[in-house]
């Protein structure tokens, strides 16, 4: 076999698998989830879920990732066909390769957003609009859900194309001179502008102490970090923040394992693995929430913050956001800095996404990285016109919450019981330990083996019979939305199919050998 790519550098490994994981949650989604959770409430089982599902499936993804790329294997159908050798083991990687797909095809669009609001910051775009109806307006005419301020979608299709138009260049420069070198600019640069945007929102105090002496950041900081021990009882609370854990590490994806299978067999992912999962931590609960939520709660309150969250991510982050940036002196220069910000974040998760696909295409039919990038640019491209001319109608909430929620717990569970019930703990721990720079507590043997997986069985059973259900029948649903959303799943079965029927295909043209 030819020699694969490598990453030229450990530090860049790293910060390409950090800025993986990194992304438009850990700015959007954490702090909404916080906030809707009950602040500091939340906070408890989101650390119990990062320490017992979140490292262990870290390592477990890394370990499977490397074994994999022993075997010229950059994908999930053949790292588990290369752990299982079971006929059936291909199609359930699969999975792996339809979940990261379909997030890239709608990801793409909403990291698109970013980039063109830190433009409207810049140039004042949305300025004088001062009041949520008026900003929210902004937004639903940028996204093409009513009109208003703009008279069409081009705008945002426009940035859509450049948005997707720089991602397929980096995919286009390969894993250590496109991906890593992205990674070694872009996550310093985020960090930084993460820590001045946090240092601002610090130093505003309490904006207005005459007038709403409880509209303060400290106000905002208690109500994420004083847990109300009263809510934990509460399993929904449970349930959100093993999610946002999925979520923020971009676990159950085949990223992870895709960036891992450029590691050689003796390096390290032991070390590797936690310092990935610590970075994005920092980030996430140290940045991420050090700003949304504190400036939101020290300009509106407390209550309105609340029921801003509870409109979601978006509201968050491009209403009221925007809002108080207007108020802030070089309030255009910090609105770019968010924005920018979210844009980078959103880079760097999105160019992992389609790795596996371009790996699949490159290992299992021989054609050429430059050919294999291409024919994905296509299909993504195409695709995402269904989710810019369907989005006012769910086709976007559709595919994410079965690919962007749903089946990455399920995927988690599948690997995990792959790794350590079929391959076999023994060997998974092994293969984990192997080449390691730090020695991992034999307490994580038993969690990875029993904890993990009934955590994430939990997890399932509950979700789906509480959530997973009712929005599988479309229960309150708008009518007007019933018909495009089956059609978001329709396309998502024919993405699986066409996935199922390529690694049928794959298999018998080039079968793997693993006598090497």
């Amino acid at each position: 076999m030819s020699e694969r790519e490598r990453w030229a550098t450990r530090i860049g490994l790293i910060l390409a698998a950090a800025g993986n994981a990194v992304g438009l949650g850990n700015f959007l989604r954490f702090p909404v989830q916080a906030a809707q959770n009950g602040g500091g409430a939340f906070m408890i089982p989101y650390f119990i879920a990062f320490l017992l599902l979140g490292i262990p499936l870290m390592w477990v993804e890394w370990s499977i990732g490397r074994y994999g790329g022993k075997y010229h294997h950059g994908h999930l159908p053949g790292m588990f066909d290369a752990i299982w050798r079971n006929p059936l083991a291909k199609y359930i990687g699969v999975l792996g390769i339809f979940v990261s797909s379909i997030i890239m095809i709608y990801y793409c669009y909403i990291e698109s957003w970013t980039l063109a609001f830190s433009f409207f910051s810049l140039g004042k775009t949305y300025f004088g609009l001062t009041e949520f109806e008026s900003m929210t307006g902004f937004l639903r005419s940028y996204q093409g859900v009513e009109s208003g301020f703009f008279t069409s979608i081009l705008p945002a299709y426009f940035f859509l194309l450049i948005t997707l138009g720089v991602n397929f260049y980096i995919l286009k420069r390969g894993i250590s001179k496109g991906i890593e070198l992205l990674a070694k600019f872009g996550m310093p640069l985020l960090i930084i502008m993460a820590i001045v945007l946090a240092i601002r929102v610090i130093t505003l105090g309490t904006p207005d102490p005459i007038n709403y002496p409880d509209r303060s950041v400290e106000n905002g900081f208690a109500f994420i970090w004083n847990p109300n021990f009263s809510k934990l009882g509460d399993a929904k609370i449970w349930l959100a923040a093993a999610g946002q854990i999925f979520f923020t590490l971009s676990v159950g994806m085949g990223t992870l394992q895709a960036y891992a299978s450029y590691l050689k067999e003796k390096d390290d992912i032991a070390l590797n693995g936690l310092s990935t999962a610590s970075t994005n931590e920092f980030v996430e609960v140290i940045l991420g929430g050090s700003i949304a939520i504190p400036v939101a709660v020290a300009f509106f309150g407390l209550t309105a913050t609340t029921e801003i969250a509870s409109g979601g991510a978006f509201n968050l982050g491009f209403v009221s956001m925007p809002l108080i940036f207007q108020k802030l002196p070089l309030g255009e220069f910090f609105g770019f800095l968010w924005f920018f910000l979210l844009f980078i974040a959103g880079i760097t998760s999105s160019v992992a996404m389609v790795q596996p696909l371009i790996a699949f295409l490159k290992e299992q039919f021989k054609i050429s990285h430059n050919k294999a990038t291409l024919y994905v640019a296509i299909g993504t491209f195409v695709s995402s016109h269904l989710v810019v001319a369907f989005f006012k109608f769910g086709f976007l909430d559709e595919l994410d919450y079965w690919a962007g929620t749903f089946f990455l717990v399920l995927i988690g569970f599948l690997e995990v019981v792959i790794f350590a019930w079929i391959w076999g703990m023994d060997k998974g721990w092994i293969e984990i330990n192997k080449g390691a720079d730090i020695k991992i507590p034999k307490f994580f043997y038993y969690v990875i083996k029993y904890v993990t997986p009934l955590y994430i069985l939990t997890i399932l059973v509950y979700w789906g019979l509480t959530d997973a259900i009712p929005t599988l029948l479309m229960d309150n649903i708008p009518d007007e939305q019933i018909p495009y959303r089956w059609g978001a799943r329709a396309f998502m079965f024919i993405v699986f199919a066409g996935l199922c029927f390529m690694v049928y295909k794959a298999w018998k043209l080039n079968k793997p050998r693993y006598d090497l």
